[in-house]
């Protein structure tokens, strides 16, 4: 009876146990709080909201100019509080391509990087398997992506092993017309307003009329604030050329991007030559500043501030903070947007808008130190709920419902319309961090531009035009194409440069048939026979087979 008796004590005892450990793990267990709220997230929930434990990535942006760190300001630092994530971005102090080159050759990558669309480096990355499919993290950790993501832009970034490993900022799908209107494209031609108008509002678009204008302003204004102006500004010269003098001129020419189907050679067009050639002439009169050759943009958005450019072509959003500066000092020394370079017929210009590319990339590193929660945040920042945080950011100190609308409060907007620099110091709203912006989703936030920056967006209103068609179609990587068309863009470089400084047109016409004597020999042909396949499949992979 006594042994019985310790078996049915020992046995109560042990149910005892039992039941107060289950009680306790169901209680208190974070483990069994975090696998639920994870099933919610792979049902479909915000799996951000699964483990918001404090978590520091490391994230490459690959623009030397981004300086703003993160947690200096408000809605950094809500974000934070908020997703348990925090971070250390890492900017390059130099030349970018090395810094990249350098990582990639290591393998050794940050957690998150995010890089130029236009540019092959987050193809090299994916190509050497340095960063995760985002597909496949999601289908593992987070069916919220799935969701939240553009079902276009994933099928455009879907690579040919049917993953995707990026997701683009900025970015507008061909089915969305309203960027005509509503988001312009920030390609211009500026000129300083008090110069410009000082010497007769001259009409710009011929190259006799552009040569007048720069001769006459640098007669009369040889100096603007003790320093010597500067007749035409354009964006830095770098390793493949210059943005200014390839991308925006031809769009202000209006230069096809294929003719009767076929995928047509812009850079041969006589029109860009006859503009390079008013360039080579500017140059053989003074009015070309050798600071243009070699400033980068730190330089130029000094000089801007200054305004020692009496022209510009330019992205305007480059110098948008540099513009609110000038407007504060005198409103008559702002830079305006008017007509600038046209070809013969004087026809519109036909500018670059969002294109389903987007501006930037982000891509998730293999060696991120927790792909899951890496993941999640991505998430998080692509929805419109991220988009609301690093937009309009903290109710109550930077927005409020006024008159039944989400909006910037008005000192807020104010100091935005003021100084952008000093707005992303105190608040760090309104796209301070970018990297993953939807402009899309914020429309209904954004309030209508300022002053001396909306009059350059109304002048671009009907100019702007999608270019989804012709991203991303030239070679890259190691191919015999891609290796002969870097091997082209790295000369294309120099020759730009000594096409400008050519001392007279016969030089000038020189020059540029060796360059394509040397382009040929590189395979020219091959690669636009690789472009017109890739625009085939670009037509096919956007639905507007014709």
């Amino acid at each position: 009876m006594r042994r019985y008796n310790e078996k049915v004590f020992i046995g109560v005892m042990s149910f005892m146990i039992l039941t107060v450990t289950i009680t306790f793990f169901i209680l208190y267990s974070p483990f069994d709080k975090k696998t639920d709220k994870v099933a919610k997230s792979n049902n479909g929930g915000e799996g951000w909201k699964a483990d918001t434990s404090p978590i520091t990535f490391d994230w490459y942006i690959d623009f030397s100019w981004f300086t703003t760190k993160w947690g200096t300001n408000p809605v950094s630092k809500y974000v934070t509080q908020k997703t348990g994530v925090n971070l250390n971005f890492i900017i390059p102090s130099g030349d970018e391509t090395q810094k990249l080159n350098a990582m990639i050759e290591t393998g050794k990558l940050p957690d998150l990087i995010t890089l130029s669309a236009g540019d092959d480096g987050y193809k090299r990355i994916i190509q050497s398997g340095l960063a995760f499919p985002l597909d496949e993290l999601a289908k593992k950790y987070d069916v919220y992506f799935t969701k939240v993501a553009d079902k276009q832009k994933l099928e455009w970034y879907k690579q040919d092993d049917g993953h995707v490993y990026c997701y683009p900022n900025f970015s507008n799908t061909v089915t969305d017309t309203s960027y005509k209107e509503d988001k312009p494209s920030n390609q211009a031609f500026l000129v300083r307003k008090d110069i410009y108008e000082a010497i007769g509002k001259p009409d710009m678009r011929t190259p006799e009329g552009f040569l007048g204008a720069l001769e006459k302003a640098k007669k009369l204004f040889p100096m603007v604030n003790g320093q010597e102006l500067i007749p035409i500004g354009f964006h830095e010269f770098t390793d493949s050329g210059n943005l200014s003098l390839g991308t925006i001129l031809l769009n202000f020419l209006a230069i096809p991007w294929e003719k009767d189907g076929k995928i047509y050679d812009r850079e041969t067009d006589k029109e860009y030559i006859r503009w390079l050639k008013t360039l080579r002439t500017a140059n053989e009169r003074g009015l070309l500043s050798n600071d243009i050759f070699i400033d980068k943009r730190a330089q130029m958005e000094e000089n801007i501030t200054e305004g020692r450019y009496f022209a510009l072509l330019y992205q305007s959003s480059d110098m948008a903070a540099q513009q609110l500066k000038l407007y504060s000092k005198d409103k008559n020394q702002i830079y305006m947007a008017v007509d600038g370079p046209a070809n013969t017929k004087l026809d519109q210009p036909k500018l670059a808008g969002d294109s389903i590319s987007g501006w930037t990339v982000t891509l998730i590193s293999n060696r991120c130190k927790d792909p899951e929660r890496a993941i999640r945040f991505l998430s998080y920042l692509i929805s419109e709920e991220g988009n609301r945080d690093l937009y309009l950011g903290i109710k109550g100190l930077t927005w409020d419902e006024i008159g039944g609308k989400e909006q910037f409060k008005p000192e807020v907007l104010d100091l935005l319309n003021k100084d952008r620099i000093a707005f992303d110091n105190k608040y760090g709203a309104a796209n301070t961090y970018w990297m993953l912006a939807d402009d899309n989703l914020q429309q209904k936030w954004t309030p209508p531009s300022g002053e001396p920056i909306k009059e350059i967006s109304e002048w671009a209103r009907g100019k702007t035009y999608n270019y989804s068609l012709f991203d991303d179609i030239s070679p890259y990587g190691e191919n015999q194409e891609g290796s002969a068309l870097s091997r082209i863009n790295s000369k294309w470089q120099s020759t730009l440069k000594n096409l400008l400084i050519a001392k007279s047109d016969s030089e000038f016409d020189s020059i540029l048939n060796e360059f394509i004597t040397y382009r040929n020999a590189q395979g020219w042909d091959k690669i636009q026979e690789y472009k017109q396949q890739r625009y085939e499949e670009n037509k096919r992979k956007l639905n507007l087979v014709r």
